[in-house]
């Protein structure tokens, strides 16, 4: 499933996270011309990569 971006908006916390230069670069490019703010679409990306995570193997079965 491709990784469409969503302008919904939610109750928030702030958080300070550090980002390398050329990823914030990136992901301004990403987002321009969309109504998808910086933390829009880092929230989004997190969502996904959680929904997606692989889960460790129980190794209680092994």
């Amino acid at each position: 499933m491709p990784f469409r971006l969503n302008a919904e908006k939610k109750e928030t916390e702030n958080k300070t996270i550090r980002f390398p230069l050329p990823l914030i670069k990136e992901i301004e490019n990403a987002i321009q011309g969309s109504s998808v703010s910086f933390s829009g679409f880092v929230i989004q990306a997190c969502r996904y990569a959680l929904d997606h995570l692989e889960k460790p193997e129980d190794s209680s079965n092994a």
